[in-house]
């Protein structure tokens, strides 16, 4: 097994330069969709166990935006893309120009975020696979406004006593010229515990 407290920063310093590729194809795709240009970039990624996994959130009782889905391929596991509520009316506002006050009660708003979602995983999954060589493939989102613990438990559950940790890639979004209005997401990247060996050791990391 891969000992997770003895990657060093160059490490992650390559999982972060596939999350910037996944955010450049993610931030063209968007654009595309969009048509407007937008910027995305990975300023931070880490890894954690469980427990911080639930603070990072703001705690077990924080509501939080999440689009779920499940990796199959040669290295299964979870995904999850997470925004505080605010961070989502943010988002589908600068992004579609609709006010989301309510997003659990607006269809065009979880449609949006949905398929951002989507774009986002999708794209840093490509990455991934394109820079391992493993094959992985996403199902087909599912978002959810939950609590936070009800909401991360369901792609911890299967794992959870098996494996410890977890990979937190931070994500800024953002309209070109429009910093002031940038949009931070979080993505929750949940390896089953054999895909943290098969993915670590494609990057370049021994026992």
């Amino acid at each position: 097994m891969v000992d997770m407290d003895n990657l060093s920063q160059q490490h992650l310093d390559v999982l972060k330069e596939v999350g910037n590729i996944g955010a450049g194809n993610a931030a063209t795709a968007l654009s595309g969709l969009l048509n407007k240009k937008i910027d995305m970039s990975i300023p931070s990624i880490k890894i954690v166990d469980f427990n911080e996994l639930m603070e990072y959130v703001g705690g077990p009782d924080q509501v939080i935006v999440s689009v779920f889905l499940r990796i199959q391929g040669e290295a299964p596991g979870s995904m999850f893309f997470v925004l505080s509520p605010e961070e989502s009316h943010s988002l589908v506002e600068q992004l579609i120009g609709t006010s989301a006050d309510n997003i659990e009660e607006n269809e065009l708003a979880i449609s949006a975020i949905s398929e951002i979602g989507n774009i986002l995983s999708g794209s840093y999954l490509s990455a991934l696979s394109d820079f391992t060589s493993i094959n992985l493939q996403p199902t087909v989102p599912n978002l959810t406004i939950d609590m936070a613990a009800a909401i991360l438990m369901q792609g911890l559950i299967e794992i959870s006593q098996e494996s410890d940790y977890a990979i937190i890639i931070d994500t800024m979004i953002e309209e070109e010229d429009q910093s002031n209005e940038s949009v931070k997401g979080h993505f929750f990247l949940l390896p089953d515990p054999d895909s943290f060996d098969k993915i670590f050791k494609a990057l370049g990391v021994e026992d």
